[in-house]
């Protein structure tokens, strides 16, 4: 697909009012939608495979091609924003996203809707693999720290809206509308996106080409570390389980192997399409290890709280599904404070801060009474929100700003690579917990979250390491 160059071009410092605003709505809209699409169908799924006529094991599939899709080309549309430019790769991600949504509208059978999703992950990833960049180039270096907070509640509160937009879509239609909306928005970013989202910088000098070799390897590496983790979690986390145990392991093993392969071909590469050149970088390679086990903590405790509020407390799903939302409504109340912040104060100080506040609210829960009032819950959940929201904001400012202007692609797309990769590790680390210990009685559910905390404290310790790193 072609497009034409922008007719506005982001200087060293961001754009000026009112272009600013008017490009920070595309890009806010389109992670939105992205993010949203993840787990808007969750809820659909029963209804989608009786309209389709196919198992129930099949609907899996629905979730989880996106969501597959998204992480193993996540790297490589960072790398193309890299080298053809972010707002092409976004308005042409922006392009595929729409035209799979009005596949997945007209799909008449399950693997029709299956490959339609895909597509839909491969659009996705196209927005979310530069949008980091984007917001780099939109705001001035001034002002950076605030536009990275707005798109952190963007991303913290569509991640946890999908189910509740869900819901009250499928109130009042059927499943083919959790799709058709998409279309007119999509149209709309399309447009606006066209005449105001910056262009790159002009590079210093070429950059080196993509192999295809390179972006296969990044796509089967991904690809089945995910189906692994995926499989061994036994469909406790965000995603159902795409396949047995067994294949799992194997799964796994296979990632691993072409892992090798990958990084001894990236690690000598002067723009390698894994990022290991950044990763070089210490405060780096720490922000991520920050990122990757705060994800982890967020999603042991997410996805148990509900276990222990409905088989232990025997609370109805709307009464858990409000006390729940106490911790995005932390994460909304903090995230323009650290925005304010950033700049003022040690990005590792504020993660450290509110990493520790995170910790501090987790194990409090872990050792909540048996029969926790709602309130007791949801001041909890609260301090839980406000320590990650204290944390998300300056963490994902200094993957951003520690990499080099040239490479802010590859740092873009590392932001939804730690975010799915704790996501899945904890996925997995609950599935065990389960495993052993069960959650009828709350006791597994309290046993995750007491490991969320740990996992809280070591990502407050990584972020607190960066302190001593130039």
């Amino acid at each position: 697909m072609s497009l034409p160059d922008a007719d506005i071009h982001s200087a060293p410092d961001g754009l000026a009012p009112p272009a600013r605003y008017k490009a920070i709505a595309v890009i806010m809209l389109g992670i939105a939608l992205a993010v949203l699409d993840g787990s808007i169908v969750n809820l659909a799924l029963p209804g989608i495979s009786r309209d389709l006529n196919s198992a129930a094991s099949q609907s899996i599939l629905v979730v989880n091609a996106y969501q597959v899709a998204t992480l193993a080309m996540l790297l490589p549309c960072a790398a193309f924003g890299d080298r053809f430019g972010y707002r092409r790769v976004y308005l042409v991600g922006v392009a595929v996203f729409t035209a799979a949504s009005a596949a997945c509208l007209l799909s008449s059978s399950m693997r029709m809707l299956i490959a339609a999703r895909a597509v839909q992950g491969l659009g996705a990833a196209g927005i979310m693999g530069v949008n980091a960049a984007l917001v780099r180039l939109t705001y001035p270096t001034s002002m950076l720290g605030r536009g990275i907070a707005l798109n952190s509640v963007v991303v913290a509160t569509a991640s946890v809206a999908g189910p509740s937009l869900a819901a009250a879509i499928l109130s009042l239609a059927s499943w083919p509308w959790l799709f058709a909306l998409n279309i007119p928005l999509g149209l709309l970013l399309l447009r606006l996106g066209r005449r105001n989202l910056p262009s790159n910088i002009a590079p210093a000098q070429p950059h080196p080409a993509l192999h295809g070799v390179d972006i296969a390897l990044n796509v089967l590496f991904f690809s089945l570390m995910f189906i692994g983790l995926n499989s061994l979690s036994g469909g406790v986390g965000h995603f159902a389980p795409l396949a047995p145990v067994a294949v799992g392991w194997w799964a796994l093993g296979l990632a691993i192997a072409f892992g090798a392969v990958y990084f001894r071909r990236q690690r000598d590469q002067a723009m390698p399409l894994l990022p290991v050149d950044l990763l070089r970088i210490p405060v780096f390679a720490l922000s991520m290890l920050t990122s990757v086990s705060a994800f982890a903590a967020q999603t042991l405790a997410f996805v148990s709280l509900p276990f222990l509020m409905l088989d232990a407390w025997h609370l109805s799903p709307l009464h858990a599904g409000l006390v729940i939302t106490a911790w995005p409504c932390g994460v909304v109340a903090v995230a323009p404070l650290a925005g304010r912040l950033i700049g003022r104060f040690h990005g590792g100080l504020l993660g450290g801060i509110g990493l520790a506040i995170l910790c501090t609210g987790l194990a409090l829960l872990a050792l909540m009474a048996h029969q926790a009032t709602t309130v007791d819950v949801a001041w909890r959940l609260l301090l839980c929100g406000m320590g990650f929201g204290l944390f998300q904001s300056p963490n994902n400012h200094t993957i951003v700003t520690s990499a080099p202007l040239r490479r802010a692609g590859a740092a873009s797309g590392m932001l939804g690579t730690a975010r799915l990769t704790g996501q899945s590790l904890g996925a997995v680390l609950l599935a065990l917990i389960f495993a052993l210990a069960g959650t009828s009685d709350g006791s597994g559910p309290r046993l995750a979250l007491g490991l969320a905390a740990l996992f809280a404290a070591a990502s407050a310790l990584f972020s607190l390491a960066r302190m001593r790193r130039p």
